[in-house]
């Protein structure tokens, strides 16, 4: 029989109390995995580190001199979230994004946010996402954000709080997938017993959601990459090819007549929308860097006349700058006069002088980040930093503290692993998708990370942190529904 010591932990489990007992939204995992050949799971676990392999799930971490792929650990205990609870997430995301695109249509049109003085003028304006040629730019059905991925983590008390927005190129999802495929080889019978929401439909979603950012009838879609270099390729490719289109990258698009066309053997092809994984400082060297590769010479002027869609759009990276974050709140309430369903953590403006001064003197309980900062880099996470670290960081904020902000330490929940030959419980994130067309569609559940190492709370892959599926049970699933 298999037991986890929870005695001591002053955080919430997903599966367990502290008493020893399953949540019962558990149940019927937690009788299977005490019945379960823990020999057998080793096996699996291998097998599955093969089959990631064979298939190519792996990733690039910058600035590694082997430049080597690496496989992103795969964990086979599954969160699993209950129905009544991924209802509430499910508002809470769609209230979320659709306050974050009201927001900025707004910026880039009469920014009557910043003149009613919610949020400060010289945060958006000044920031190093704002792009200026979107000023004045209509975009159809003022989306800008058709993909968004928010991430959440779940405190003590219990409640989830959102960590963080991402707008720009939101990445994990095909890394939830096919944590879901995996999940179905290895142990067929849990689905069989279970009603688990499915998440398969993602690929369909999106291409619906890419279709419906376009008036033209019958778009030609294409995803861009900046190649088989990237961090995220397998992700790139992994979606063109579940949506059925190409895989582009620069020097297969090109301008003329202010269009973009696709070099194909048929001749040229008249691009529509373009998915693009590209940043924006990358995407066309006549606008941006002139020294990029990446991009398309002249898309900026084509896509500014509407001859084409980019999603995410061009400047959506100044509403999930971590210096914005702090604000989303109040876009809640301004854009759609209502209150936030999902709360934001804590958070200190270290460009404040009131908020700088508190977090010096609480440095070593708080989480720093940079502003721009992703991928768990640039970070202090003061409970596990090390003297020295915390007077780097605290030198850092002093010379420049616009460049940051501060968090309190939140006591992320848990939920057991496996480590070594056994069970033990390992901090988690949970990273749903949302796709804004027509309409706002989500798939039930998202990418939960989790961080392998003891104690750590860093669960991003670039550090080390791993993946686990995650399934949202449902109350009422209908006869068509597929894993």
């Amino acid at each position: 029989m298999i037991k986890i010591d929870l005695s001591d932990s002053p955080f919430f489990d997903e599966m367990l109390m502290a008493e020893g007992k399953h949540r019962s939204h558990y149940q019927a995992y937690w009788q299977w995995l005490q019945q379960a050949d823990q020999q057998a799971v080793q096996r699996k676990k291998e097998e599955a580190a093969l089959l990631f392999h064979r298939v190519g799930i792996t990733f690039n971490v910058y600035g590694e001199d082997d430049g080597a792929e690496r496989l992103i650990p795969f964990d086979s205990v599954p969160r699993i979230i209950p129905a009544t609870e991924w209802q509430m997430l499910d508002r809470g995301i769609r209230q979320r994004v659709q306050a974050l695109n009201a927001f900025l249509h707004d910026i880039y049109h009469d920014q009557k946010i910043l003149k009613a003085g919610i949020v400060p003028a010289e945060q958006v304006l000044a920031n190093d996402q704002y792009q200026p040629c979107m000023q004045g730019i209509d975009l159809h059905r003022d989306t800008y954000a058709h993909i968004a991925g928010t991430d959440m983590v779940r405190g003590g008390d219990g409640e989830y709080y959102v960590l963080e927005d991402n707008l720009r190129t939101p990445s994990g999802v095909s890394y939830m997938m096919e944590n879901r495929k995996m999940m179905m080889r290895l142990y067929p019978e849990l689905f069989a017993e279970q009603r688990i929401a499915p998440v398969s439909r993602y690929p369909s979603h999106l291409l619906q959601t890419l279709r419906e950012s376009t008036t033209v009838n019958d778009p030609t879609v294409v995803v861009l990459t900046p190649g088989r270099f990237n961090s995220a390729y397998f992700e790139h490719s992994f979606l063109a090819q579940q949506m059925g289109v190409e895989l582009v990258e620069s020097v297969d698009l090109f301008v003329k007549d202010g269009a973009v066309f696709m070099r194909t053997t048929a001749g040229p092809c008249k691009i529509d929308v373009i998915y693009r994984r590209i940043d924006d400082a990358f995407l066309d060297p006549l606008a941006f860097r002139a020294d990029s590769m990446l991009g398309v010479p002249g898309l900026l002027s084509v896509y500014r006349s509407g001859g084409v869609v980019l999603a995410n759009a061009i400047g959506t990276g100044v509403a999930d700058d971590k210096s914005i974050y702090p604000y989303v709140p109040d876009m809640i309430r301004y854009y759609l006069a209502e209150d936030p369903i999902l709360n934001n953590v804590p958070t200190w403006q270290c460009r404040k002088e009131s908020d700088l001064s508190f977090v010096l003197a609480n440095l070593e309980k708080m989480v720093v980040k940079e502003v721009h900062g992703a991928g768990g880099y640039g970070m202090l996470i003061g409970p596990t930093a090390s003297k020295a670290e915390i007077e780097r960081f605290r030198e850092l904020l002093r010379t420049r503290p616009e460049n940051y902000i501060a968090q309190e330490t939140l006591a992320l929940s848990t939920c057991p692993t496996f480590v070594g030959d056994g069970l033990a419980p390992r901090h988690i994130d949970l990273r749903p998708f949302a796709l804004s067309g027509a309409e706002i569609r989500l798939v039930p559940g998202g990418l939960t990370r989790v961080a392998l190492a003891e104690g750590s709370l860093v669960v991003n892959s670039s550090q080390g942190g791993g993946t686990k599926d995650t399934w949202v049970l449902e109350e009422n699933p209908t006869e068509d529904d597929a894993c």
